[in-house]
């Protein structure tokens, strides 16, 4: 596989992942195992989601950078309901909301993994070059 189709492939999985979580988060908490019957507010928990999905869509690497890091609050959400909801459908959603948000953070991570090192290598020539200008 070469870097292009890593690159479409990780996008895809990013934005896949993404608009998974949002959907995961709705339905869980409006029809599959709301906490109080007839729906939650904790739907709104998905609203947050709803923002960085268009620079995901647009492959904003500062919004996948920020993104990679926001969805861990959800990552923590989903494995302490996971462990600790008495209903087992809850519980399972709540695994699952984990697992949703490892597949997004490693698509994301490795989209923006060949722009951090360009960048890095750009960096380290422009020092290398100030530095011997300089002797």
């Amino acid at each position: 596989m070469n870097n292009d189709n890593k690159q479409k492939f990780f996008h895809i999985g990013a934005v896949a992942s993404m608009s998974l979580l949002i959907l995961w988060c709705i339905a869980w908490e409006t029809l599959i195992a709301p906490l109080k019957p007839g729906g939650s507010w904790l739907a709104l928990k998905a609203a947050p989601l709803l923002f960085p999905l268009a620079g995901i869509l647009k492959r904003d690497i500062y919004t996948l950078q920020w993104t990679s890091m926001m969805v861990l609050l959800y990552f923590t959400e989903g494995v302490v309901r996971g462990w600790s909801d008495l209903g087992a459908t809850s519980a399972w959603l709540g695994w699952g909301e984990a697992a949703i948000v490892v597949v997004y953070f490693i698509c994301a991570v490795m989209y923006v993994r060949p722009y951090k090192q360009a960048a890095r290598k750009i960096a380290k020539d422009l020092l290398d070059k100030v530095n011997t200008t300089a002797k």
